[in-house]
């Protein structure tokens, strides 16, 4: 017997309706047993494939359950990274820059502006986005040629360096 699918119970279901139709709605034994069958095979398929879409709905949520997992070990390696970044930077800070074999550990200084207040800013230094933020290269750019800038300042960081 040919395997049948939804589609081909459906296909036959429709024939068998259009013969029905076609005998203006006498339904004989013979199409009256083919209904059945199509009947038994269509809820016996439809059980299979609610088995298959609970099945897929179920391990759906185990893939959610399992990113949220991931999502939280990521964000607690990130913290234990940043801290131990830290307690070098630190280290450095109180001792200067050291050496352990081939690896050298010192610092760099590197900048970051700071803008109190965007919307105090002229428009020149504003880039409008979906939201309104400062344009921080030309802030920078202009404080560093000698321009004032309401609200902001350039503050001079230290950050980890480590050469491999």
């Amino acid at each position: 017997m040919e395997k049948q699918t939804l589609y081909k119970i459906e296909e036959t279901y429709i024939e068998l309706i259009r013969q029905v139709e076609d005998a203006e709605g006498e339904i004989t034994d013979e199409i009256n047993e083919q209904l059945e069958i199509n009947e038994t095979q269509l809820q016996s398929k439809s059980i299979a494939y609610l088995s298959v879409i609970k099945s897929k709905e179920a391990f759906t949520m185990q893939i959610d359950d399992e990113i949220k997992r991931l999502q939280a070990l990521k964000r607690q390696n990130s913290n234990v990274v940043s801290y131990l970044k830290n307690r070098l930077l630190n280290a450095v800070n109180l001792f200067g820059a050291f050496e352990v074999g081939f690896t050298k550990f010192s610092t760099r200084k590197s900048e970051s502006l700071i803008v109190d207040d965007v919307n105090a800013l002229p428009k020149v230094f504003k880039v409008i986005k979906v939201t309104e933020q400062a344009d921080k290269m030309a802030i920078k750019k202009a404080i560093k040629d000698g321009q004032k800038v309401k609200g902001c300042s350039i503050q001079e960081n230290k950050n980890l360096k480590i050469n491999y």
